[in-house]
């Protein structure tokens, strides 16, 4: 199976509400790895890793979901790339 990898940056009130927190327990949920953090332009980015369709679900959820106290005006992807051996073991929050 191929898996991927997708930048991600996440726009909105995204900071102070936990987002990195559910972020990786969605994450976790969907066994995908990678990473999140706070940036000083109060969005959060990070990078995920796993199969295409996973990835999707992610996608759809940082765009659409988030943490509950969270307000997201926009989420910003990168193009899907192909890696050909796992680059993250875990999800985790950078900080």
């Amino acid at each position: 199976m191929s898996r991927y990898l997708c930048e991600f940056e996440v726009f909105g009130r995204v900071q102070g509400v936990l987002f990195r927190k559910y972020t990786k327990q969605q994450a976790d949920s969907l066994h995908l790895t990678g990473w999140c953090m706070n940036t000083r332009d109060d969005t959060v980015k990070g990078e995920i890793e796993g199969p295409e369709d996973k990835i999707n679900v992610m996608k759809q959820w940082l765009e659409k979901t988030g943490s509950p106290s969270s307000n997201i005006t926009k989420a910003v992807f990168s193009s899907l790339k192909t890696v050909e051996s796992p680059v993250y073991q875990n999800f985790v929050i950078r900080r």
